[in-house]
């Protein structure tokens, strides 16, 4: 059987060009994500930036430590606390030290002295850095942890669905190989094969190909892992020291799933190549019995199911979880899949309402895809799977983006916003510039986070802003499910429905923004919305924050114009916006790490789509030689022939690309039914641009890949085609 599948892989290798292809990108790109994942985790320990001369390096307490039954819980602090006057004092006498004046009061010094006296003076009450641990007092340390963390999440995000569009791609093209290859396999029966000896030939075929992509995509991931990482550190989306380490078990991760991908997608063809009948071999007529098969039928209504069940499941019990990125990303694939497999009992109908249109092409086309439904599905499923994707993927980003926009709208009714030019904060004496300013009603804000320990061991963190609650009111309109703003007060805090306690007048322990331990009173109690309704405290309950924004509301009767003029006057270089500025300034969408991710997601599976596309096309031509022979001899034109070849392709690909917008639909419903739940405003949005473009560049493809190679069939004459063997 090895023998024969060898033989049928150079005999029909343009059958299984689209498998290699497929197969060698995918483990190309996990081999770049295996690199990538490596040398992240595995970084080089690098020599100290800030405080390169001195032998020792005091930081002040960033870190928040929490005892708990299972053990310690740890997370950053917002507003670390900097190291008292009286430490410095003290460190000053042991030796030399300079101190890093980048912020208010002192968060980091170098010192000249013995670590151990250092150590002695500090106490618990900061950080003793010595050697190359003195790199973490550098303050990019954080911006690239972030950074690693979102390209780890990047990578494994297109890897993921690089696997899964692939075991995809090879399982529909063995798919479909073997349904134009049954009265092959009837003869190997005739001729006395096993089923299990037809099921290791098709295995065979798709080993071979297996191995051999699974090697190129790693020669290629290889080459094009520095590339990418040197790219992405001149785009800023890494850090400028990242560069790929020379980790061997990425390759082994990569050529191994790429071979068990390869033998997954064959293995539901095999079994199906093994169930061929020796009396196929006599059969005359070439059109497909059947619409679905029973295995495709059972898992893709086994994977609907699942989907609504989940959905469900998740509506009624935390809609919230649908809001999250990882969530968002992997659901669709559940409905996605299941519509694909699916396909085959939509398509029939939809080609017949599409080609309802008198004259013989609309005819021709109909029934030529009724009676090829494999090879119409084959080509139609790609389009169905990279649509939904995009449609998905980006619909479901930009209708969160434009829900929070609708919340901020919603929540803010300042007219104007002051921000700091520097980025920094407001000092006293701006503020009391501000407030001076006649007409004004100004309310400062920082910017803060606490945190609470939910069931006894869960640290959580929350994003909030310290505000004085006289002023709140006037400046912006909270969305509040119980209590009111106005009792907020230095005991108390407003909270969101997404915390564990949420009852207004339960009293909540939290650690402030400096790690000080407070137990307040809930004064209101929020609804969870899109995420953006953090916690609001009093500016007591936020110490070390400085004011980063100043909302600003018009008095009764106050000129907008003279105000304005007032606020740039007395602020010098701050940024004066306009409310609507301000809501643009700050909520410009989709974050850029994200977007690339989607985007590069997308592009994998346009290009996947793209080889699929290709390689059913060429071969489904290939196997209508003889009908573009009737049609020649029954008085059809070169461009009849052609024309009817085109609409054809192009029929089937329009009836994929609205499944794929009709998935789209349903994922967004569900995606809009939650931001209700959590009273969000569920401003749906369609990605119409990137549907159409994506629906455009398969239709190109798939007439292309059609018309070519009959315009070449065109080239001979009609007998000699209607002689072809198949």
């Amino acid at each position: 059987m090895l023998s024969v599948a060898l033989r049928t892989l150079r005999v029909r290798w343009t059958a299984f060009t689209g498998c290699f292809v497929a197969l060698a990108l995918g483990v190309g790109l996990l081999t770049v994500m295996g690199l990538a994942l490596a040398s992240s985790a595995s970084a080089p320990d690098r020599a100290p930036e800030r405080f390169t001369a001195a032998p020792v390096v005091v930081t002040s307490q960033d870190t928040l430590h929490v005892p708990t039954p299972v053990g310690e819980r740890t997370a950053g602090l917002a507003h670390p606390r900097p190291i008292p006057a009286a430490t410095v004092a003290r460190l000053r006498q042991l030796g030399p030290v300079v101190t890093d004046r980048s912020a208010a009061g002192v968060h980091r010094l170098g010192i000249e002295a013995d670590p151990a006296a250092v150590r002695e003076v500090v106490g618990d009450g900061a950080r003793v850095l010595t050697g190359t641990a003195r790199r973490l007092a550098d303050p990019g340390r954080e911006r690239d942890r972030e950074a690693l963390t979102a390209l780890n999440a990047l990578f494994g995000t297109a890897g993921g669905v690089s696997a899964f569009v692939s075991v995809f791609v090879v399982a529909s093209t063995f798919a479909f190989a073997v349904a134009q290859r049954r009265r092959e396999f009837a003869l190997l029966r005739t001729a006395g094969a096993t089923p299990g000896q037809v099921r290791r030939t098709v295995l065979a075929e798709a080993l071979a190909v297996g191995v051999l992509a699974s090697t190129a995509g790693c020669v290629l991931g290889s080459r094009a892992a520095p590339l990418l990482t040197a790219r992405l550190a001149e785009q800023g989306l890494a850090p400028a020291w990242f560069t790929v380490g020379d980790q061997v078990w990425p390759y082994h991760a990569a050529f191994w799933t790429g071979l068990l991908v390869a033998l997954c997608g064959a293995a539901a063809a095999s079994w199906r190549a093994g169930r061929t009948a020796p009396a196929e071999a006599l059969r005359a007529a070439s059109a497909d019995r059947g619409v679905i098969t029973r295995g495709r039928l059972l898992t893709g209504a086994a994977l609907l199911l699942t989907a609504a069940v989940t959905l469900a499941l998740a509506l009624t019990g935390d809609p919230g979880d649908l809001l999250h990125r990882k969530t968002y990303i992997s659901r669709p694939m559940l409905l996605i899949t299941a519509a694909a497999l699916l396909s085959p009992l939509c398509l029939r109908p939809l080609v017949g309402l599409l080609t309802r249109l008198p004259g013989v092409c609309a005819l021709l086309v109909r029934e030529n895809a009724a009676a090829g439904i494999r090879r119409s599905s084959a080509l139609a499923a790609p389009v169905l799977v990279t649509v939904a994707l995009a449609g998905s993927l980006l619909g479901m980003t930009a209708t969160l983006d434009r829900a929070g926009a609708a919340e901020a709208r919603e929540r803010t009714t300042a007219a104007f916003v002051v921000l700091p030019a520097d980025g920094t904060g407001f000092d006293a004496a701006a503020l009391r510039r501000l407030r001076a300013v006649p007409g004004a009603v100004v309310s400062p804000s920082s910017s803060t986070a606490v945190h609470v320990l939910e069931d006894g061991v869960a640290l959580i963190r929350s994003e909030a802003r310290a505000v004085a609650p006289a002023t709140l009111a006037a400046t912006a309109r909270l969305p509040l499910a119980a209590g009111r703003v106005g009792d907020l007060d230095d005991d108390s805090i407003i909270v969101n429905e997404e915390w564990r306690r949420h009852r207004v007048g339960e009293r909540v322990r939290v650690w402030l923004g400096d790690g000080t331990r407070r137990t307040l009173r809930i004064a209101a109690v929020m609804p969870t919305g899109t995420g953006g309704n953090g916690a609001y405290v009093t500016p007591r309950n936020a110490p070390g924050a400085p004011a980063d924004r100043v909302d600003v509301a018009l008095a009764e009767g106050a000129d907008p114009e003279a105000v304005t003029t007032a606020l740039r006057a007395s602020v010098g270089t701050a940024r004066v916006l306009t409310r609507d500025a301000w809501l643009r300034a700050s909520h410009p969408g989709t974050q850029r790490t994200t977007r690339l991710g989607l985007l590069l997601v997308l592009g994998i599976a346009l290009l996947y789509t793209g080889i699929s596309v290709a390689g059913t096309t060429i071969m489904g031509r290939s196997d209508q030689v003889r009908d573009v022979a009737v049609l020649r001899l029954a008085g059809a034109t070169r461009g009849q022939v052609l024309r009817l070849a085109g609409a054809e392709a192009l029929t089937v690909v329009a009836a994929g690309a609205l499944l794929g917008l009709l998935v789209t639909a349903v994922n967004l419903a569900g995606l809009a039914a939650a931001l209700a739940l959590q009273s969000a405003p569920p401003a749906l949005a369609f990605p119409w641009r990137a549907l159409g473009t994506t629906t455009a560049a398969c239709a190109l493809l798939a007439v292309l890949c059609a018309v070519v190679p009959t315009a070449a069939t065109l080239r001979r004459r009609a007998v000699d085609l209607a002689a072809t063997r198949e």
